[in-house]
């Protein structure tokens, strides 16, 4: 899908001082080589959309722009997680289990997570916003403009865009650094429901942002 707005919009938009890139539940147990989901992780390796991620992050912290990793994980005993949903249920009895501090819940390859990256956890709910603390974390930081990639299409992404709008921020979607199942539903979810919402770009659209920003002038 290409990208919405002029470039110059999207310079502005992507400015590293007040910008940030979060990354959804890009971690092992999700889109690693021993996921719970390997359908999702086939999809989003096949796709490009974790090596795309994995360039953003890359690029993000050349640039300066604060990244934000979040994390869906479980403590053992399950208190605090929700069961209101078959979602949740499913997830109970995956072969791979999310548990807090596992290599399961760490960030996923080739994504590398820097010491000024800022990683939130969330034990309940579907949102990597709301309820999480990223929010003040976020502001804090003077971030206007939220770059949403990662997993999954079908749940976490769109909950984070719609979060991001409710809560004051411009949302801009990295379409093909995000993934879901079946194949097609990514597009179709972008097209039909976050191109509403937030702007849509590319991989190479940001990037090229951002090289323009650390030339000299």
């Amino acid at each position: 899908m290409p990208a919405q707005g002029q470039p110059a919009e999207l310079a502005e938009l992507l400015a590293p001082a007040s910008c940030a890139l979060m990354t959804v539940e890009c971690q092992r147990g999700v889109v690693g080589p021993d996921s719970a989901l390997p359908e999702l992780a086939a999809q989003a390796r096949s796709s490009g959309a974790l090596g795309n991620v994995a360039r953003l992050v890359s690029a993000a912290h050349e640039s300066g722009v604060q990244v934000l990793h979040t994390v869906a994980e479980r403590r053992p005993d399950g208190r605090g997680a929700n069961r209101n949903a078959r979602l949740f249920r499913a997830a109970e009895r995956l072969p791979v289990q999310q548990w807090a501090g596992s290599a399961a819940a760490g960030v996923a390859e080739p994504i590398e997570v820097a010491e000024e990256d800022l990683v939130v956890r969330r034990l309940h709910g579907l949102s990597p916003l709301a309820g999480t603390g990223a929010d003040a974390l976020l502001r804090n930081l003077g971030c206007r403009t939220l770059m949403v990639t990662g997993v999954s299409a079908n749940v976490a992404v769109p909950n984070a865009v719609f979060d991001a709008v409710n809560l004051g921020y411009t949302a801009v979607v990295v379409a093909d650094a995000i993934a879901g199942v079946p194949a097609d539903y990514t597009a179709a979810m972008i097209r039909n429901t976050l191109a509403l919402v937030s702007t849509v770009t590319t991989t190479d659209a940001v990037l090229g942002c951002w090289k323009a920003s650390r030339r000299p002038r």
